[in-house]
């Protein structure tokens, strides 16, 4: 069955789906390292794709940006497609100062400003995590790769631009190690329904170090080392 956002069949996509935030990167990630691909969505240009890594079915699709947008794909993926692992594969803003330009973030847990868990009509604050087996694999996966990693907590905006200059400060002071968009949204959904979830993030630029940005076709097309790692364990 379809739904209003997403076109595919039942059976269309793998259990394990890897989600860019941007559909041209799942669709790079797709050309180059699928084989037997075909796409099963392009609902409003997000597309996405399943074939096979390494023989074993696997599915890549974009989230969009922002909480709202990964999580009415990523519980219509959980609820309607039968998936069972979500891994987020994305961009960090670096609010650390030890984190730098092309690392790789393997997010623990993630804080926010977003009222994205009120939903859930919890007497307290949740804190949205990973699932751990995704991590372990994740974390064994980069260092047999010898990637320069970090394992920790990151932050899930629901602001890009931020009207307050010391925002970033204040959650650096906390040990956040960057800045994102989408992964508080994904691990509340993933916990809610009983389901797995993680995220990859290679950093793109620096909100505390001096160093150059990376480009719009830098992000797409060369953040292999966070694709390979997703692809291996999925």
């Amino acid at each position: 069955m379809s739904t209003p956002h997403n076109e595919a069949k039942k059976g269309d996509f793998a259990k394990t789906v890897l989600m860019p935030g941007d559909p041209l990167r799942a669709k790079y990630l797709a050309e180059h390292y699928l084989e037997n691909v075909r796409q099963v969505n392009g609902v409003r240009g997000m597309l996405g794709f399943t074939g096979t890594y390494k023989g074993k079915e696997v599915s890549i699709m974009g989230s969009g940006m922002g909480m709202p947008s990964i999580g009415i794909y990523s519980y219509e993926l959980y609820t309607e497609y039968d998936v069972e692992n979500i891994i987020r594969i994305g961009s960090a803003g670096s609010i650390h100062k030890d984190v730098h330009i092309r690392d790789v973030i393997i997010a623990q847990g993630a804080s926010t400003d977003s009222n994205f868990a009120h939903q859930y009509e919890l007497p307290g604050t949740f804190s949205a995590l990973s699932s751990y087996e995704l991590l372990e694999k994740a974390v064994n996966c980069a260092k047999a790769k010898n990637v320069h990693y970090h394992v920790g907590n990151i932050l899930s905006s629901d602001l890009f631009y931020h009207a307050d200059v010391e925002t970033n400060k204040r959650w650096q002071n906390m040990g956040l190690l960057g800045v994102e968009m989408e992964s508080y949204a994904l691990f509340c959904t993933a916990a809610y329904l009983g389901k797995k979830a993680l995220t990859l993030l290679t950093v793109s630029d620096s909100l505390v170090n001096d160093e150059p940005d990376t480009t719009t076709e830098e992000r797409e097309k060369t953040f292999t080392d966070m694709m390979e790692i997703a692809l291996e364990i999925a």
